[in-house]
């Protein structure tokens, strides 16, 4: 067939659909049939995935007549989520169908069942759909180099997401393996907007000339209509005080509810998933029945009934986290909220994508504050997507965890030679500054353990065979390896059943061990009498009757601005001193006039710090407006370098958009500013001294270690508890530092800390900015508006939500009687 017949085919099947194709699915059928690889950037909801299955399909077409119908793996469809996988099998199934074709769509991932898996080992379907660990598993399996050999495209899904990830990292060495074994494989990715599209094509194709050569990047161009509401209060007091997480607008958010055929509220975290929940639950019992939670810790079943709940109409709200970002098709979904900052526009986009999610549609957003501060994100947000002003998402660059798992899977399955697989990692984006010395390291880690590990036998997983193969031969260590595969490490966790049985989802190791039997929790939307904790497992009764009880939390899961975020956010502040104010700033215009009554709205050029006093001791406030984690090491550095001039200890506190050092004596800030402390200079060593970087990469290290394979995390049902896994990876810890400080692994956890973690540079390039600025001290009578969402923030940390809630009420009323 030629290229005009095999496109008339697909024009056909789109008319049967009553759809037309876009310009930007008819370039990327052309590439694809041209033999060529490719990135396809493409807004949600915009016919993404039709862009690639409809040329697989039509491929298949050209190079085979039906009647000459081989079986065999032919394409392979990576998704970060395996909630997507159905849906994407669906709309490949509806293709194959119209067209009727003898094409088999099969799915591998976590969830496939034993006997499914036993069924593809004796023959693949033709098109794959699976996540990125199971595409390792699959490399693990003997004779994989065969079942792929025939394989035409592999198209990576979401590749925003894996992109600066270690999931990333295993896809990339996935493709450097499967361009060697599939030589006439087409590699493409689907990713939606972001600010290094070049660079995520690069990191997808490698850097091999012939793939990169033989690449396009392709956009849609689609201008994806978003509307940006914000929920404003009806009052707006002077003090943006915190710690109630927008409850107070719970009758607004019911009202959009109200006007929507479904609306999705999404939170940042699964605490704020549970209380929005309940309280909408307590304000409007009339939801019962029409409203369902989402999020990770909820047992799958249940998150998938919600999922088709939404399709099929039968829910009216759904509270959710991030579990809904992605892709999942909700054509009922008209209204989204935003409950509190999403902290960066690609996620705020994505959320608001998910309603109508269907080309040409409009998405509708509501952004909630969650307190008045948050008002100047929703503003500079607004300017955000107007402008599609998208953050760059920033690949890892050697790590060396990901690398050892992945040469222990190709060891598990057929065996390698080194020479040979070198050149197809140094191929990768991640491993290009590989050097042969790195190279030898990792391999003498895999057969002897490193040196201080010699003495071991335990670590000599991987074996050497006279024809130089390298090759895991242990059945145990082959076990052990295919059980803990995958780069996504979590604290354990306890599965919650009731007594009589029935799953529920699942809790962190932390927050149960605090409880005692017959102590009562609100989990998943129920209340919940733990009754005793058996083997990995929380059982519990059912506690409706239950007066009080204590909302499940988790550990983490607080998101802090990206660094466009920050700049943009900057530039909103600044521009409250112009005339030309957004519908936000004008709300807030209490706000401004209390700050520049106590202290002042800084402008571009002004850096501002406020001093006063309270009744807990001596505060000082910075704001750079550059986000939680940058102002975590802010505050540190800027502790230390105070304590060299004078011996004073500080607590400290920190938020998006400052931080305070709090004393029991003054700081001489004047003292301060005339010593530079605010240079560039150092950084990393202050950093250093100041923040306890050795116990904050003896953590990250635990990680590390358990996707190297240093450690064993156990047996589905029998899970090593966290404190014991924590303890066997600081042995390890202490050995390498001791013994062994050019370990690799050692080495990247303190690489992982200064540059994911703490964003080093950031700090460098906030303290240059700083640098630039005029700093204005302001000596205040009492807090400002500006600073009691930061105070709060500690208190937050020390006091229960009732007990804050009245606090600041105390602390308002304190603040407001002076006029």
């Amino acid at each position: 067939m030629n290229r005009k017949e095999l496109f008339d085919i697909a024009d056909n099947w789109f008319k049967s659909q009553n759809w037309k194709p876009f310009p930007f699915q008819k370039e990327t059928w052309t590439a694809f049939l041209q033999g060529k690889n490719g990135l396809l950037n493409a807004p949600t909801g915009s016919g993404k995935t039709y862009a690639l299955w409809i040329p697989i399909v039509l491929d298949y077409l050209q190079t085979q007549e039906k009647t000459r119908y081989n079986p065999g793996l032919k394409a392979v469809w990576i998704t970060p989520l395996r909630a997507l996988s159905v849906e994407i099998k669906q709309a490949a199934e509806r293709i194959i169908a119209d067209l009727d074709l003898p094409l088999t769509v099969g799915i591998r991932s976590g969830d496939t069942t034993t006997a499914e898996r036993a069924k593809q080992k004796g023959k693949m379907p033709d098109l794959l759909i699976t996540t990125p660990e199971s595409l390792h598993l699959l490399l693990a399996s003997k004779g994989y180099a065969k079942t792929f050999e025939n394989c035409g495209a592999i198209v990576i899904d979401e590749w925003h997401e894996l992109l600066g990830t270690k999931r990333g990292v295993q896809i990339e060495l996935a493709l450097s393996r499967l361009k060697t074994v599939a030589p006439k494989m087409r590699i493409w990715g689907i990713s939606a907007t972001i600010g290094n599209l070049e660079q995520a094509r690069e990191v997808l194709l490698g850097n091999d000339s012939k793939t990169l050569e033989n690449a396009v990047l392709i956009r849609a161009n689609i201008d994806k209509k978003i509307k940006v509401l914000s929920v404003l209060p009806d009052k707006m007091e002077a003090y943006p005080w915190r710690g109630h997480m927008g409850l107070h607008l719970v009758d607004e958010v019911a009202d959009i509810i109200k006007r929507s055929r479904t609306t999705l509220v999404f939170t940042n975290v699964r605490s704020a998933c549970e209380i929005w929940f309940q309280r909408m639950l307590e304000k409007y019992p009339e939801f019962a029945g029409e409203m369902a939670m989402h999020h990770g810790s909820i047992n799958r079943d249940t998150r998938l009934w919600v999922e088709q709940a939404i399709r099929n109409e039968e829910l009216k709200v759904v509270v959710c986290t991030s579990s809904l970002d992605l892709g999942v098709d909700f054509a009922p979904v008209e209204s989204i909220v935003q409950i509190g900052g999403p902290k960066g526009v690609a996620r705020f986009m994505q959320r608001a994508g998910r309603s109508g999610h269907q080309p040409g549609k409009e998405s509708v957003i509501y952004f909630l504050a969650t307190h008045a501060m948050e008002l100047i994100e929703a503003s500079a947000l607004r300017k955000a997507v107007a402008q599609t002003v998208v953050e760059d998402r920033i690949p890892y660059l050697n790590s060396w965890d990901v690398l050892v798992q992945y040469l222990n899977t190709l060891a598990v399955s057929d065996g390698f030679f080194p020479d040979e697989i070198v050149e197809e990692v140094k191929s990768t984006f991640c491993y290009q500054a590989m050097s042969e010395e790195h190279w030898q390291w990792i391999l003498n880690f895999i057969t002897k353990g490193s040196q201080s590990l010699l003495a071991y036998d335990e670590y000599k997983k991987v074996e050497i065979e006279p024809n130089g193969l390298y090759k895991i031969n242990s059945r145990m260590v082959a076990m052990h390896h295919r059980m803990q595969l995958g780069t996504i490490v979590g604290d354990a966790v306890l599965n919650v059943k009731f007594l009589g049985g029935g799953f529920i989802g699942t809790i962190e190791e932390w927050f149960i061990s605090k409880l005692k039997p017959g102590d009562v929790f609100t989990f998943a939307g129920r209340k919940l009498e733990l009754y005793k904790v058996k083997q990995m497992q929380v059982l519990v009764k059912s506690a409706e009757n239950a007066k009080s009880s204590k909302l499940v939390s988790w550990m983490g899961g607080r998101l802090s601005f990206s660094a466009q975020m920050s700049e943009m956010l900057r530039q909103e502040l600044y521009s409250a001193n112009e005339d030309q104010l957004s519908v936000e700033l004008q709300a807030l215009a209490p706000v401004f006039k209390r700050q520049r009554k106590e202290s002042i709205v800084p402008n571009g050029g002004e850096f501002l710090i406020e001093t006063f006093k309270t009744r807990e001791g001596y505060h000082a406030i910075f704001y750079p407006f550059e986000g939680r984690f940058v102002h975590e090491a802010l505050a540190s550095l800027l502790a230390y370098r105070i304590s060299l001039l004078s011996p004073i200890s500080f607590s400290l506190a920190y938020n998006d958009y400052g931080f305070e050092l709090l004393s029991d004596q003054e700081i001489d800030m004047q003292n301060v500013l005339d010593n530079d402390l605010f240079s560039p200079a150092h950084v990393h060593h202050d950093l250093q001294k100041s923040l306890n970087a050795t116990e904050m990469a003896r953590r990250k290290f635990r990680d590390i270690a358990v996707i190297s394979g240093l450690v064993f995390t156990g047996f589905p049902g029998k899970l090593v508890k966290t404190k014991h896994l924590q303890g066997s990876s600081q042995l390890l810890f202490e050995v390498f530092r001791d013994y062994e400080p050019d370990n690799l692994l050692f080495q990247q956890a303190y690489r992982e800390v200064f540059e994911h973690q703490l964003e080093e540079g950031r700090v460098i390039q906030a303290l240059e900015r700083i640098g630039l600025q005029e700093i204005v001290w302001r000596r205040c009578e009492k807090p400002t508006p500006f600073s009691f969402p930061i105070i709060t923030d500690r208190l937050r940390e020390k006091l229960s939500s009732e007990t804050l809630a009245e606090r600041i009420k105390k602390m308002t009323a304190a603040y407001m009687k002076e006029k």
